[in-house]
């Protein structure tokens, strides 16, 4: 196989344009070939292109396909006619090319005919225009049930043109318009369109296209009112079982239900306790599942059929709870439905009942640490007592943190307010559920909230600030700041210290947002230089050791001079030529010692802000030294 024949193998597989084709008998013709060389190619290259048609009606036929297989599915499923007939509408307009799609329908009552569904439209004139029988385009295919294509629409006289419609044509600017008829048997009950705004010509298998996907409209159509028919047939039929449901069986089983309820519900059982319950009535399985889970899915609580299972909605004062899941019964009788609906109000009723504990443990929680900010004379036995209540964790260092919502305000004062007043709200209630399943405290205060939380085993107070500002900023999706105290140990032994951990904390906070860390979590140790002003006890040694310790254990370990060649670095302006003077060494062995301070201090050690730090980490280690020189 020669070079040349391979080239449009190449070509075929990547898909290139047709133009590309003719590359190869260029190249060929340049390089001198010969007239039956030449000749061999243009075969060869007319086969290529033959091939690619080929593969392009193929993949054209494919996607044809695929969209009739994907209309087909819609219909198998309908639910709703809009969406079904809004995606045929899609796919057509797609899969023909053209700029514009919409679909038609008579109106009987009216005696005209209206736009359904429109895509690509962009004049509301156009979206909203009603056609009398016969007029236009549209006229035509639903006069003789026959597909019609205009590629100038203006100026094709077979059908009559009306202002109303020239109007609403012209303001879309459409030009070339193909319509075919929406059949039921032998009646036109409408037209799908495909137009652009420029002269063009549709195929025959474009027209064809086109009359399938009408068909399939056709059908959904007919299928939706099959279905009214149906759900009103129904309606008569419950209509004629409520005939039926004062039969002495039916009270029976009601006061069984009822008796069952009430036993639970005054003997403490809880939400499962009343799906086992109901389960045994009824004969299957039910399940709660907690709204959020996807599977409250119906208002109001009444029993519906989903599949195969039964479902009613757990919900009070509209707002939805969860859902009762009846799993292994594929019939209900109106009893049984109500049975189903009658636990969802039991279940709501719980669930209100321990939402309101819950609120009352919060608030409890809120008072223990508001009594150890506002009063720390209190008496700590009682403290202490309080706390074993809650079961919070005593023994535990503690850090204290203080937690705001950071957005952008509002437009107007009333509206700021509303929104920083659900924000508070909403923030309390999101710390003191990460209080209550950390053993924790917390309480709103300050137009923020502040949590007293122990720490875990290698924890940090830093540690703590950013996983409590990541927590609370996912639950609430918004930027939550958070700033920490140092670690406060035996805060219930020592209530005095919680309150001044709690101003460092609000310290850090607003550092934090002074520096637009908004939606960060930090403790004093985290702010550099700053945090030592911050913090309630100066950690001298530990600012040195973080900003500079690396450096200093380096000179430790090899007796080298690299914290001396920093002070005469810095003592020269940060110039290495009059550095090397200072210290009499070659200017290398001063860019040598820099490299390696860049290595343990990180590649930014040189920007003005990490200057600063290192420049005040280095005069308090000078001092630290002749101090303890002393």
């Amino acid at each position: 196989m020669s070079h040349e024949h391979v080239s449009y193998l190449e070509l075929l597989a990547r898909g290139a344009a047709p133009e590309a084709y003719d590359r190869p008998v260029l190249l060929a013709r340049a390089s001198g070939a010969g007239p039956e060389a030449l000749a061999e190619l243009e075969e060869a290259k007319q086969l290529a292109l033959r091939v690619r048609a080929e593969l392009e009606g193929r993949r054209r036929r494919e996607a044809e396909l695929s969209a009739l297989f994907a209309t087909a599915h819609d219909l198998a499923g309908l639910r709703d006619l809009d969406a079904v007939l809004r995606a045929i509408v899609q796919r057509a307009r797609s899969l023909l090319g053209t700029e514009v799609a919409y679909l038609s329908l008579n109106d009987p009552a009216a005696g005209d005919t209206y736009m359904r569904v429109t895509e690509g439209s962009v004049s509301a004139r156009f979206q909203q225009v009603r056609l009398g029988m016969g007029e236009g385009l549209g006229g035509l295919v639903a006069q003789t049930a026959r597909p019609y294509v205009t590629d100038d629409y203006f100026g094709d006289a077979r059908f009559q043109h009306t202002r109303t419609i020239d109007t609403a044509v012209r303001d879309e600017g459409l030009v070339a318009i193909l319509g075919v008829p929406l059949s039921l048997g032998s009646q036109v009950i409408g037209v799908l369109f495909a137009a652009d705004r420029r002269a063009r010509v549709f195929e025959r298998e474009q027209v064809a296209l086109l009359c399938s996907f009408a068909a399939h409209a056709a059908v959904a159509i007919d299928t939706a009112n099959l279905l009214a028919e149906t759900r009103s047939a129904l309606a008569e039929l419950e209509r004629a079982n409520d005939i039926i449901r004062e039969h002495s069986g039916v009270i029976e089983r009601a006061s069984e239900v009822h008796d069952r309820l009430s036993e639970l519900v005054l003997h403490g059982g809880g939400v499962h306790d009343v799906a086992r319950a109901v389960s045994e009535v009824l004969g299957g399985t039910v399940e709660f599942t907690e709204a959020g889970a996807g599977t409250a899915r119906r208002a109001g609580g009444h029993a519906v059929r989903e599949g195969d299972d039964w479902v009613a909605a757990v919900s009070a004062g509209g707002e939805a709870l969860g859902t009762l899941v009846l799993h292994g019964r594929s019939d209900l009788d109106p009893v049984d439905q109500r049975t189903l609906e009658r636990a969802a109000l039991v279940t709501s009723l719980l669930l209100l009942a321990r939402r309101s504990a819950g609120e009352a443990e919060q608030r409890v929680r809120g008072e223990l640490l508001d009594d150890l900010l506002d009063a720390p004379d209190r008496d700590r036995r009682l403290l202490r007592e309080r706390a074993a209540r809650l079961r919070t964790d005593s023994e535990a260092p503690h850090v204290v943190l203080a937690a705001r919502v950071d957005r952008p305000a509002g437009d107007g004062d009333t509206d700021a307010g509303r929104r920083e007043s659900a924000d508070r709200q909403r923030l309390w209630s999101a710390a003191s559920h990460l209080a209550a399943t950390r053993r924790g405290l917390a309480s709103a205060r300050d137009g923020g909230t502040v949590l007293l939380l122990p720490l875990g085993p290698g924890e940090t107070a830093a540690d703590l600030a950013r996983q409590t500002a990541k927590s609370l900023g996912g639950t609430l999706r918004e930027e939550v700041t958070v700033g920490a105290s140092a670690p406060v140990r035996a805060p219930l032994d020592h209530p005095d210290r919680v309150a001044v951990a709690y101003e460092e904390a609000r310290r850090c906070l607003d550092a934090l947002r002074l520096l637009h860390r908004s939606g960060q979590g930090a403790a004093a140790e985290d702010l550099g230089f700053l945090g030592l002003l911050l913090a309630e006890r100066r950690d001298i040694g530990g600012f040195v050791d973080r900003t500079v310790g690396q450096v200093v254990a380096y000179d430790r370990r090899r007796g080298t001079e690299l914290v001396r060649t920093l002070d005469a670095y810095f003592a020269s302006g940060m110039s290495p030529a009059r550095t090397k003077d200072e210290l009499h060494v070659h200017v290398n062995t001063v860019a040598q010692r820099l490299e390696r301070i860049g290595r343990l201090l990180g590649p930014d050690w040189q920007s003005p802000a990490r200057v600063l730090e290192i420049q005040l980490a280095l005069r308090l280690h000078a001092l630290s030294d002749a101090v303890g020189g002393k």
